[in-house]
């Protein structure tokens, strides 16, 4: 498996989102083959939509071309440790492994806060992969907000 490739290409997705005005956060689902199925960056201040987090947009999309909310085999890429919310939608849909960047101890759902995958209550439990292209992901984040707040990184 390819890490990098697919991480570069998440990352391309959060840069799209930062020149929005988004919070930066890429996504990118592969299928088994290691096509790139979806790929999506933050919309929610666009969409006026809270759920509109860059993994659920891919989810989202990849559920469509597939003509199914399940994507067994299915592995996705994302610039940040997905939220509770975002784990709950990849454990819906039933993927086969979760590799993240940049580690969210704030709001975190993974590996931090909620640990939804953790729990005796998760449907599926991915494999997961943390820490892959790690400073890429955070120095892109660490630059917007330093940014936002007028002060440099």
């Amino acid at each position: 498996m390819s890490f990098a490739s697919h991480m570069d290409t998440a990352l391309g997705e959060a840069r799209a989102a930062a020149a929005r005005g988004e919070v930066p956060v890429g996504a990118v689902l592969i299928d088994a083959a290691g096509r790139v199925v979806a790929k999506a960056g933050n919309r929610t201040r666009e969409l006026c939509d809270p759920t509109a987090h860059a993994e659920i947009l891919a989810l989202r999309a990849a559920c469509v071309a597939a003509g199914s909310e399940r994507l067994a085999g299915h592995t996705l890429y994302v610039t940040l440790e997905p939220c509770a919310m975002c784990a709950a939608a990849i454990a819906a849909a039933r993927l086969r492994a979760v590799c993240f960047g940049a580690s969210d101890p704030k709001s975190g759902g993974v590996l931090h806060g909620a640990r939804v995958f953790s729990h005796s209550q998760a449907h599926h439990k991915p494999e997961i992969y943390d820490g892959i292209s790690a400073k890429a992901c955070e120095a892109l984040l660490t630059e917007f907000f330093a940014a936002r707040r007028g002060a440099a990184p």
